[in-house]
């Protein structure tokens, strides 16, 4: 049995949510929920925010235990990106643009 979360179009790059990402990857709950909020690292609030979730999901939909959880699976992928324009010197514009992800937590019990 396993439950998920998923946050779609978070304004951070995926390289920077991947590092936070691949700290809590395999841990079980409570470690996890410690790992991140030790972590210096802006994106730690939004996986926080999304294992939170999760975690909410399997106790109230799945009647699973919170103590026996772990993250089982957990995807930093690109969202849309959005496209802006600077102002150069003459007349030019250079594009800026600024990723977005998704992340997706799933968390199942240990047996």
């Amino acid at each position: 049995m396993e439950a998920k979360a998923i946050a779609k179009t978070l304004r951070m790059t995926p390289r920077k949510a991947r590092l936070v990402a691949d700290l809590v990857r395999g841990k079980s709950v409570s470690d996890a929920f410690g790992i991140l909020r030790l972590t210096p690292k802006a994106a730690c609030e939004d996986v926080e925010k999304v294992l939170k979730s999760a975690v909410s999901n399997a106790v109230n939909n799945n009647q699973m235990n919170v103590n026996t959880l772990f993250i089982k699976e957990i995807q930093v992928t690109e969202g849309p990106r959005m496209k802006r324009m600077l102002p150069r010197a003459k007349g030019r514009g250079d594009v800026i643009v600024k990723r977005t992800c998704n992340i997706t937590v799933v968390v199942a019990e240990k047996e």
